[in-house]
């Protein structure tokens, strides 16, 4: 039963951060609600272009290479976030640690090569 308390009792600062989150999101949202001005004018909608009336509409379609470079920031972003935590308890954790860091990284470095492969990387 005592490890049954200590295993819970870990989880409620994550509990408490998660609210306080929760908090945080919905307080800015509705802040932003009741403090920010509003326009119902016609011209709100238009792109802003120097104080020049627009030449052509502002909404365009996003190439697919965007989100190619999006998710690949993404996949090496985690790889940071990752990387980091291990690289200061490398000592402390063993030489198993190692051996799953190097593959975790040979799975990375092998998406890269795929991406590159199929001209992912390519800017056109």
């Amino acid at each position: 039963m005592e490890h049954l308390d200590q295993l819970f009792g870990n989880y409620i600062a994550v509990f408490l951060a998660t609210i306080a989150g929760f908090i945080l999101v919905i307080s800015a949202l509705v802040g932003n609600r009741l403090l920010a001005p509003f326009s119902q004018e016609r011209s709100k909608g238009t792109s802003y272009e120097c104080g020049m009336l627009p030449i052509k509409r502002a909404q365009t379609n996003v190439g697919m290479r965007f989100y190619l470079y999006a998710i690949l920031f993404i996949i090496f972003d985690v790889e940071a976030v990752f990387i980091f935590p291990w690289a200061l308890s490398f000592v402390a954790i063993g030489p198993m640690a190692y051996y799953e860091m190097v593959l975790f990284v040979g799975i990375l470095a092998a998406g890269l090569a795929y991406a590159w492969k199929k001209g992912a990387l390519r800017w056109q």
